[in-house]
């Protein structure tokens, strides 16, 4: 048993079971042996490999898609956010793919929403940016913000339905999944008309309370774009661990896995008072002229590079249409590009 694991047996034999949440909170932030505390996930040489990472072309995309929609809204004084940056990667493509954009570099309050300052270390290296380290410390007014894979992390709660209620997945004593005893959460009573007995339902409390903070910093303009791996509406166990680019047992080796769940794009969207647009990466990549940029690359050198990339981004076999995008706008903003 890693250290972290021994803590959380020992922890649950005084208190009794953990929530599934807690228990991912513990795993991934833990301060002396969370996983995100502790190690560099990202890159090849990590656990996993995110979009930014795989080819240039997915910052440079994202970028165009915001630098057009904030000219297409009339321009002017903003805040251009990420949350969740990683290595920086991603912003640094979306700066450099914007540079073109008239006025949008001199309009713009870069801003970096990081807690750990190790990684905000590393992003220091790569973008001119201030770092907060909450959404709700972003500055009010006109907000164009992208996070992505950023609420796949966020610490879940699970619910399997049991008859006219639900059971909530707890984590017991050897670290061994269990159920609770019944319960009626409010916030799972619209699910009843869609369920039945023995499905499972997941539910991100701290998803919620972030939403509601962009969409009302959006509402004063802007726009948000997420894109992340899920789905529209929660449905099914989708808890998982990565560890070594490979699937891994959750409950093994607390501390030393990425554990992640899919990211419910309806429940991201009701969260907001804003107007939501939702597609799949692959048609929003497309739509936004990857295809284009991808050719250009490649007849400059290393194609075969590009267009594996190309491949892997857009392919519905591949991340094309496992991942999401979600928009979200005032509802008199004018549509973001690349969405239907």
């Amino acid at each position: 048993m890693t250290p972290l694991g021994r803590i959380l047996a020992q922890r649950i034999a005084q208190t009794g079971p953990i929530t599934l949440a807690d228990y991912m909170a513990e795993c991934l932030l833990h301060p002396a042996h969370g996983y995100y505390t502790t190690r560099e996930p990202f890159g090849a040489q990590g656990d996993f490999t995110t979009a930014p990472e795989i080819s240039q072309m997915f910052g440079e995309m994202l970028g165009l898609c915001l630098a057009q929609h904030w000219l297409d809204s009339g321009g002017g004084a903003f805040t251009l956010a990420e949350l969740g940056p990683g290595r920086g990667t991603l912003m640094a493509d979306i700066l450099r793919a914007t540079r073109g954009a008239t006025g949008f570099h001199a309009a713009a309050d870069v801003v970096l929403v990081e807690a750990s300052p190790r990684l905000r270390a590393l992003q220091a290296q790569q973008v001119a940016a201030r770092h907060v380290g909450s959404v709700h410390d972003l500055p009010d007014g006109p907000l164009w913000l992208v996070a992505n894979e950023f609420f796949d992390a966020l610490p879940i709660r699970q619910f399997v339905r049991d008859g006219d209620g639900w059971r909530e997945r707890v984590v017991g004593p050897d670290l061994a999944p269990g159920l609770s005893a019944p319960v009626w959460p409010a916030m799972l009573a619209h699910r009843m008309e869609d369920t039945a007995d023995g499905d499972v339902v997941e539910v991100c409390p701290q998803a919620v309370p972030i939403m509601q903070t962009i969409g009302e910093r959006v509402m004063q303009g802007g726009m948000a774009l997420i894109v992340d791996y899920g789905g529209w509406r929660s449905r099914g166990d989708t808890f998982q661990a990565i560890a070594g680019h490979a699937f891994a047992d959750p409950f093994a080796a607390p501390g030393q896995a990425d554990l992640t769940a899919h990211v419910d794009f309806e429940a991201l969207a009701r969260a907001t008072p804003c107007r939501a647009r939702y597609t799949t990466q692959g048609q929003l990549l497309t739509a936004l002229g990857i295809g284009h940029r991808a050719e250009r690359l490649a007849a400059k050198g290393d194609a075969e590079t590009h267009l594996s990339a190309l491949d892997r981004l857009t392919d519905p076999a591949q991340m094309g249409e496992l991942f999401k995008a979600l928009a979200i706008t005032a509802p008199t903003a004018p549509p973001p590009p690349g969405f239907p």
